[in-house]
């Protein structure tokens, strides 16, 4: 599974889902430089992760949004690599 937003800000911006051993992963790239990855820490629904991905997408500050988004629905996350 994987699954991928391009921000409509007008940067380079790019979300993603993913699953790597068993576990679901979200990665930003500002397509700059900087490559993150998280790690979901609990089993989490799918479509939520989904669903906070697109609303942050969309906005300007894509980082910010994204946590605000991931604490709404209770969706915990740890780095993977920064």
């Amino acid at each position: 599974m994987k699954t991928g937003f391009q921000t409509s800000g007008g940067g380079f911006d790019f979300l993603g889902m993913r699953r790597r051993q068993g576990a679901v992963e979200i990665v930003y790239d500002d397509g700059v430089q900087r490559r993150m990855v998280w790690r979901v820490r609990a089993p989490a629904n799918e479509g939520l992760v989904g669903e906070a991905l697109v609303r942050a997408s969309r906005e300007v500050r894509v980082l910010p949004a994204l946590f605000a988004e991931l604490r709404k629905r209770a969706i915990q996350i740890e780095v993977v690599a920064s």
